[in-house]
């Protein structure tokens, strides 16, 4: 089992910057990609960032390609995401998300087996 703890969201301006960090604990040594969602009022989880554990390769939805960026320290066993150039329709809570076995469905929630308690990110216009 993994453990999740997300930090760093917060309320924002548009144009504004936030880093969200997940720091993973326990059987870490079976990571193989991290991923961030969020989730909306009224709507459903929807897939924001992956990065691989090993290879550091990253993927991101189209709404947030060239805004925000995924990194990790293998060394802390965490994962960042940098948002930049927020909107407020970037408002939701995000959540980390471990996977610990290969697959090619990184933007599917399925896909992952250990998710964090979410934090929540507002940015207001």
């Amino acid at each position: 089992q993994v453990q999740l703890v997300e930090s760093g969201g917060g309320l924002v301006q548009a144009g504004g910057s936030l880093r969200l960090s997940c720091t993973a604990s326990g059987r870490t040594g079976s990571t193989y990609r991290m991923g961030w969602f969020r989730q909306a009022p009224g709507k459903e989880r929807e897939f924001v960032a992956a990065i691989g554990w090993s290879a550091g390769n990253t993927y991101y939805a189209d709404s947030v390609k060239g805004r925000f960026a995924a990194s990790r320290d293998n060394a802390k066993n965490t994962v960042y995401l940098q948002m930049n150039s927020l909107k407020p329709e970037d408002t939701a809570v995000y959540y980390c998300a471990h996977n610990s076995f290969p697959s090619p469905y990184y933007r599917s929630p399925g896909s992952y087996d250990n998710w964090g308690q979410g934090t929540q990110v507002t940015v207001s216009s």
